[in-house]
């Protein structure tokens, strides 16, 4: 959280997004369960959510985080935030992402912590098709639209 400061969650978000930091949200079990799902990813898009980490995701929203560009990973059996003892001051890196995905790869997260320690886990991208690939490499269903029209 920038500065230590707890604050609202929209200026949290403007902070980040004016000192050119990505966010990551760490979520629980059935993320994005509830109405108004496509809107839920667009929002979580408008804050500048590069990613979410998540115990399971709702199906459909899973799939409007795709198509907003976002990268849905899953942690693996016997992880959480909990067991990750995550406070939200960490620094998460999502590994070799750059690369390159293919559908329900495994993909490396590092958390550094505040007391200078780290640790790397496997987690499972939720990209699951080939096609979504594609949405998201391009940034999101829209982008990859747009580029193909041309």
């Amino acid at each position: 959280y920038p500065d230590k400061k707890v604050m609202p969650v929209f200026d949290a978000s403007m902070e980040y997004q004016k000192r050119k930091v990505d966010l990551v949200v760490i979520a629980g079990k059935e993320y994005g369960t509830g109405s108004s799902r496509d809107w839920a990813a667009k929002g979580t898009k408008l804050l500048g959510v590069k990613a979410v980490i998540a115990e399971s995701f709702e199906r459909i929203h899973r799939s409007n985080l795709v198509g907003m560009g976002i990268l849905p990973l899953q942690f693996k059996e016997g992880f959480s935030r909990k067991t990750l003892n995550l406070k939200g001051s960490e620094i998460i890196n999502i590994l070799n992402v750059e690369k390159g995905l293919k559908p329900r790869e495994e993909v490396t997260v590092e958390f550094l912590y505040e007391d200078g320690s780290s640790k790397k886990i496997n987690v499972l991208s939720r990209i699951d098709t080939d096609n979504e690939i594609e949405y998201y490499k391009h940034g999101g269903i829209l982008q990859y639209v747009l580029r193909n029209m041309a």
